[in-house]
């Protein structure tokens, strides 16, 4: 019998054909995809409750202008079915920039166990600065725990991604893979406060505190299987045959499906 997938993307810009690639890899779905903010939200609330998978690629909640950012919550047909969906104990994978979504929605990154801040503001009640980001990064992908997701997985392989520096609750999860070979400071990562206003690149008077180096975990908050993986920023990553692996064990497990 075939599975539905509903895949949430948008709010990010993304290579689509081959996104699209990725997704036709992952096995015997029926997928349904929509994007962010046409056709995302409001269609969303009920396919919520009743997919078998959901895939969380969007980083909603974000209105871009020139040189400003602007946020708001999803509405609240949005969250009662995802709400409803984790109370009844079905789940969800979350990946790439699907951490940065939704910033005016606190029980999303409870949930997530991390963030990703375009702008400096609170997590978990303290003043945090903007996140980082660095694009095309070489690093080993270390396995840390024998998981449904990881199974079947060599111990480390290379990936080349995008990595974030942002806010991370590692008591809030299980860690899975961790990224080795290269260090979470401030002065490997750019801010994204400065990239909304123009300036791409650049660190010059920016401070952030050290990150955690993990990539992939299970929530421990969540009441229901929720997965996050980094991975995801492009069309290497989509080609990775073990980030294909991963992904695909991924909605498996939190489906409920044969992993």
């Amino acid at each position: 019998m075939t599975r539905s997938l509903l895949v949430l993307s948008g709010g990010h810009p993304y290579e689509a054909c081959p996104f699209d690639e990725l997704l036709a890899a992952l096995g015997d779905w029926a997928i349904t995809h929509l994007v962010h903010p046409e056709g995302g939200e409001a269609d969303a609330a009920e396919a919520l409750r009743t997919a078998d998978a959901l895939l969380f690629y969007d980083m909603a909640g974000y209105t871009f202008g020139v040189g400003k950012v602007t946020m708001h919550p999803p509405s609240s047909a949005y969250r009662e079915a995802l709400t409803a969906r984790f109370d009844a104990g079905k789940g969800a994978v979350a990946m790439h920039h699907a951490l940065a979504g939704w910033a005016e929605w606190p029980e999303w990154h409870e949930w997530l166990g991390g963030g990703f801040l375009y702008q400096p503001g609170d997590w978990q009640g303290e003043p945090w600065p903007d996140s980082g980001y660095r694009h095309d990064i070489t690093y080993a992908a270390r396995i840390v725990a024998d998981h449904p997701v990881t199974r079947g997985l060599p111990d480390s392989f290379p990936v080349t991604d995008e990595l974030y520096l942002g806010p991370i609750d590692e008591s809030a999860f299980k860690p899975l893979v961790r990224a080795e070979g290269f260090a979470f400071t401030r002065d490997n990562f750019y801010s994204a406060a400065q990239a909304v206003a123009g300036a791409m690149f650049s660190n010059q008077g920016w401070e952030h505190p050290r990150g955690s180096n993990c990539v992939a975990w299970e929530s421990r908050t969540c009441p229901a299987p929720l997965i996050y993986l980094q991975f995801g920023d492009g069309p290497a990553t989509y080609a990775n045959p073990h980030v294909r692996q991963m992904l695909a064990q991924a909605l498996d497990y939190t489906s409920g499906g044969p992993a």
